[in-house]
């Protein structure tokens, strides 16, 4: 009997590692792909946004992505192309520039 518990736990322990190195790679492959499926050109009110946020491209992705978060907690992908969207983009990055030269 104690030969048929050993394997057994030795058969669940296979299994659990098994199980959480897949879970591992699969974080990871989330990381490095692109997050935006499809991307939404309507306009939206700047009183329904919350946050965006801008991700070049890069070796994770070749799509600029601009995700804006709704302050209803929904995530939205923006079309980057869009001229609204490219009128938030310009600001976020001008944002940043003026706080990276205050900060020298």
């Amino acid at each position: 009997m104690s030969c048929k518990l050993v394997v057994a736990v030795l058969a669940l322990f296979l299994i659990y590692a098994t199980v959480s190195e897949g879970m591992s790679l699969a974080r990871m492959g989330n990381e490095l792909r692109c997050q935006c499926v499809s991307t939404h050109s309507k306009f939206i009110p700047p009183r329904y946004l919350r946050d965006v946020k801008l991700t070049p491209s890069g070796p994770h992705c070749q799509n600029v992505e601009v995700i804006a978060t709704l302050k209803d907690g929904r995530e939205v992908c923006l079309e980057p192309t869009a001229p609204w969207v490219k009128i938030i983009i310009k600001a976020i990055l001008d944002k940043a520039e003026a706080n990276g030269e205050a900060k020298r």
